[in-house]
């Protein structure tokens, strides 16, 4: 049976949108796709509010985080820890043998600007990284006021911004908040099938990144700009999947890039006053995602139970993740849902549980 997704990632993809995909095949070295890459870029900049550059890799969000941390550093990596996601960073950048330090909070709580400010003023990092959206907790870290932190105080720390389960879901101001690196999966907020990652690089990460001698290849920032100005990419791209990502990007735009910002969090609202009536919201209500909430189980049902249920009605949503599980359950409101689609989620879970 179908299921409309309510889940974090993958999300609900449009018929239209699948559509996009089934275009005839073109040469990635082609003029059409050059144009069609040109188009694309150009779009994904209005988004994210920048001039700066944005690459296009066939690879999930985690080959890029890896991609991005291997040419960050010439000295050590602050990792700012707030759930399982921020972690896979910290992890990341162990098993590549960077030098690297952490900070980390309990789960449900955000990075604060004071927390980075006081692990920085030792002066030993030159680079940090930061989720913008814990999809584990549901948090919304303050990436602007992080950023304008250390753009103050240390001004050569490049920042480095997971935006995976936010971007295209809430705004991001990549070159008025002066970030370095801001990467997201397009099948979140985005609504598209995975397989493709959109990365946005400052002019100073790709020069730090000439400075690494084992920055590897296939993720690096000169290899990329090889074939940018071409409109292309040094490796074969996921075409189809652009194909999708222009129709998708065509559809938000005319629809107005506000006007999205504000359906995410007319969603969210939604979703969490409810939560806060018949459960409790797990998270700092001070840092809540606009994009996913994580309701805490205080009525102590079967998440599995009621998933299974819900799946006869045609949806999902998602348990909580990792230690979570069964202690929280997660429900996304993201890429091109709608507030009636989350008042007919609320009605059947209400009724499902008899609330």
């Amino acid at each position: 049976m179908y299921k409309k997704l309510f889940i974090p990632g993958p999300t609900h993809v449009r018929e239209e949108i699948l559509q996009a995909q089934a275009v005839p095949m073109i040469g990635h070295r082609a003029k059409e796709y050059s144009d069609l890459q040109a188009l694309v870029t150009e779009k994904l900049q209005k988004m994210l509010y920048t001039k700066s550059r944005v690459y296009l890799f066939a690879s999930s969000s985690t080959g890029v985080m890896e991609g991005s941390i291997r040419q960050a550093s010439e000295k050590k990596i602050l990792s700012t820890i707030c759930g399982a996601f921020s972690k896979r960073w910290h992890q990341i950048t162990m098993a590549n043998g960077i030098p690297c330090g952490k900070i980390e909070v309990p789960m449900g709580q955000a990075i604060t600007p004071d927390l980075v400010d006081k692990a920085l003023s030792g002066g030993e990092y030159d680079a940090v990284t930061l989720v913008m959206n814990e999809t584990s907790t549901g948090v919304m870290n303050p990436v602007k006021d992080i950023a304008e932190r250390i753009h103050d105080k240390y001004p050569d720390v490049l920042i480095l911004i997971d935006a995976v389960s936010c971007m295209c879901g809430a705004k991001i101001e990549f070159d008025a908040w002066g970030l370095d690196v801001c990467l997201a999966g397009v099948q979140k907020c985005f609504a598209l099938p995975a397989g493709l990652t959109v990365c946005a690089v400052s002019d100073r990460a790709r020069e730090r990144g000439k400075k690494i001698p084992n920055r590897g290849f296939y993720f690096a920032w000169d290899v990329m700009d090889k074939k940018y100005e071409k409109h292309q990419t040094p490796a074969t791209p996921a075409i189809s999947l652009i194909q999708a990502l222009n129709k998708q990007m065509d559809d938000i735009l005319a629809k107005g890039l506000e006007n999205r910002w504000e359906r995410h969090m007319q969603m969210a609202s939604y979703v969490q006053e409810w939560a806060r009536e018949k459960f409790r919201l797990y998270s700092n209500e001070r840092y809540l995602s606009p994009t996913v909430t994580n309701v805490e189980n205080t009525r102590g049902i079967s998440v599995t139970t009621l998933n299974e249920e819900l799946g006869k009605r045609g949806a999902m949503i998602s348990n909580g993740y990792g230690d979570l599980k069964e202690k929280c359950f997660r429900i996304a409101h993201m890429g091109d849902l709608t507030i009636d689609d989350m008042k007919w989620l609320i009605a059947q879970i209400n009724e499902i549980l008899g609330l």
